[in-house]
């Protein structure tokens, strides 16, 4: 992970534990190479591993839910970033699109923010409520999901959004927020990776 962050067209920031990746390159990619394997006759079985790797991060995170309330059915569930990166508005094989399809057939209701994103969003996806802000999204919501790393995320005001939360539960799917702080705010605070 050192070696490939220091790639300039990856970064350091983009190998941290999390959703998995999205947009239009790394799947692609990945897919490509695995196809191309299989035709000069060798196994792509790592290969085939990361794309499941990737793709079972966002149903942990789905399971995770389900744990922490019991079930997902009318359940309020917000969504913070919708882009499959910060500082972009491609949706793209974004985590947060697979995440709300997996929340909604379990019955839950979706109200999300993204700040780039929402125009695309709005139509891509069926039976979300697009908010203005972060608390918008925290209002009456059974849990709070952190999808896409977004720095204005940096700054909430947990103190408000614990306020305006039916359930005080945290999905941080990009480890962005300090777990001990959030947790001594009241917070049920899961992260990825994280004990």
């Amino acid at each position: 992970a050192l070696g490939m962050g220091y790639d300039k067209r990856i970064g350091m920031s983009f190998l941290d534990a999390g959703l998995g990746w999205g947009g239009s390159c790394f799947p692609k990619d990945v897919r490509a190479l695995a196809h191309m394997a299989v035709l000069h006759g060798s196994q792509p079985q790592l290969l085939q591993a990361v794309m499941d790797i990737n793709r079972n991060q966002r149903r942990k995170l789905v399971m995770k839910l389900r744990k922490s309330l019991g079930s997902l059915d009318d359940k309020i569930i917000g969504i913070l970033g919708l882009s499959f990166k910060p500082n972009t508005d491609d949706i793209r094989d974004a985590p947060a699109l697979e995440i709300i399809h997996l929340l909604q057939n379990e019955g839950a209701h979706i109200q999300a923010y993204d700040p780039q994103a929402m125009e695309l969003t709005a139509a891509t996806v069926t039976k979300v409520k697009l908010c203005e802000n972060p608390y918008q999204v925290a209002e009456n919501a059974d849990a709070l999901v952190l999808a896409t790393e977004w720095n204005e995320f940096k700054q909430i005001d947990f103190e408000k959004i614990y306020k305006l939360m039916r359930q005080p539960i945290i999905m941080d799917g990009r480890n962005l927020w300090d777990p001990e702080a959030l947790r001594a705010l009241g917070f049920q605070y899961t992260g990825v990776g994280r004990p």
